[in-house]
């Protein structure tokens, strides 16, 4: 009688796992690192592109409306066009050399021909 009278023991519960310390990225945090798959050459060469574009539309206003036509305005849309410019040139420069590392934007095997694989492909016959 004693025992029906007890409270029932509380649910068995597997052991947890400590998690691995995060690295800040979220929920996409894992445990193996994963490869950059950046594409700074191309990232390189559109900002640049970006920052050489703004620096022309800042320029516009001293240049052809008269407006803010200070000196540190004028050096400032100078300094940013400059930054473009490198940012361009580096981006040039990075895709010329191909210094890009292989991943999935950038797959060096897919460009390789081989000798057992320069075939053309059988040809499709469509059937009525």
């Amino acid at each position: 009688l004693s025992g029906l009278l007890r409270p029932p023991a509380p649910p068995v519960r597997a052991p947890v796992k400590a998690a691995a310390p995060s690295s800040g990225r979220g929920s996409r945090a894992h445990t193996c690192a994963m490869p950059c798959e950046c594409q700074v050459g191309l990232s390189s060469i559109f900002a640049g592109l970006f920052v050489i574009l703004a620096a022309g539309v800042f320029t516009f206003f001293p240049a052809f409306l008269d407006m803010f036509n200070y000196p540190w305005y004028i050096s400032l849309c100078w300094i940013w066009f400059f930054i473009g410019l490198s940012l361009t040139a580096i981006g040039c420069i990075y895709e010329a050399m191909g210094c890009q590392q292989g991943g999935r934007w950038h797959n060096a095997k897919a460009s390789e021909v081989q000798a057992e694989d320069a075939e053309a492909p059988a040809p499709y016959i469509m059937i009525n």
